[in-house]
């Protein structure tokens, strides 16, 4: 079974191709999980601004998601931690 899970960009950059210029390939961004930031591939939503959400799966947003949803989805990962570690969160 494949997750993702759900992220707040923090920031954008668009890396350089080797001729300089920007490339959609390089696009990357600093992505919030619950306090956790990481680094992400963010080339396949190029449309993503920060503070928007997106759906993260082996480092790589795989789409956009609204606020409400992305909520929806954080809690429900919280109520999974709280079930897994016996309530004791």
């Amino acid at each position: 079974m494949c997750l993702a899970v759900p992220g707040r960009v923090e920031s954008i950059q668009n890396n350089a191709d080797l001729t300089g210029e920007a490339s959609p390939l390089g696009l990357e961004g600093r992505v919030e999980f619950g306090g956790v930031a990481r680094q992400v591939n963010l080339s396949c939503v190029p449309e993503i601004r920060v503070g928007e959400f997106v759906m993260v799966h082996a480092g790589i947003a795989i789409a956009r998601v609204d606020p409400a949803e992305a909520e929806r989805a954080i809690r429900q990962w919280r109520e999974i931690a709280e079930l897994e570690s016996g309530g004791d969160s």
